[in-house]
């Protein structure tokens, strides 16, 4: 059962931020999830949502902020003011801080992507040494094409929130070896991570705090969970 970070562990520390990354990685997860995003600019930021306004200080879409004026906002204060100062991370700063506890990564690309601009983030994947321990994800099923497509050598994994019979089709013609599920997913369907072995792909849902979710998860024979406190999930599954 592999522990999963969500944005890092975001239980603890503010969301896809440096803190809450090696907060994950101190907890012994296994893995985190990040998001990314461009700016104006082209670089690459670990952040949510297409607009900065509901995790830092300032106002605005990603894509229009240049990396300078992203990389200047505080991203903490407004979880804690402990944490006042926290930057939005580049990727690459975030890679470095894995690579160096040796933990991997699922990485969703936010929106839609083209072939070129999954180019960059596996660049700077592989500049890390992370490309070997890392799965590209999204919603996007342009995306995850695009990911094929950029670097069929990198595992690649479908993001679903909702369940229909075209999802496991999709899978297949995307060639992706994980179907991830919400949780809202997994309890209506607690069979589907085995459906999603027998097809040949992998089942990590997401987003799992709670133990009675923990405990369906692991009872229907998921890979992995996903969740915003690693260092718990990984208490609970010791004492299992």
């Amino acid at each position: 059962m592999q522990v999963i970070g969500h944005r890092g562990a975001s239980a603890v520390a503010p969301q896809n931020t440096l803190a809450a990354f090696g907060a994950a990685c101190r907890a012994g997860a296994d893995a985190v999830e990040l998001d990314v995003r461009r700016t104006a600019d082209g670089a690459l930021v670990v952040l949510h949502d297409a607009r900065v306004d509901a995790t830092t200080d300032g106002s605005g879409r990603v894509r229009a902020l240049s990396a300078a004026q992203v990389g200047a906002l505080d991203a903490g204060a407004s979880f804690s003011p402990a944490f006042a100062g926290e930057r939005v991370p580049f990727l690459a700063d975030v890679l470095a801080l894995l690579a160096a506890h040796d933990v991997g990564l699922l990485c969703e690309l936010k929106g839609g992507w083209s072939p070129r601009e999954v180019a960059d983030v596996v660049a700077v994947l592989d500049g890390a040494g992370m490309a070997g321990r890392t799965l590209l994800q999204s919603f996007r099923r342009r995306t995850v094409r695009a990911a094929r497509e950029a670097a069929p050598e990198i595992p690649r994994g479908l993001l679903v929130e909702v369940w229909t019979p075209g999802v496991l089709r999709a899978c297949e013609r995307l060639a992706v070896t994980s179907c991830n599920p919400s949780l809202r997913i997994l309890q209506r369907r607690p069979g589907l991570p085995g459906d999603l072995h027998a097809a040949g792909f992998t089942a990590t849902p997401w987003t799992l705090d709670d133990p009675a979710d923990w405990t369906l998860a692991v009872d229907a024979g998921a890979d992995g969970i996903i969740t915003n406190d690693p260092g718990r999930l990984r208490t609970w599954l010791s004492a299992r």
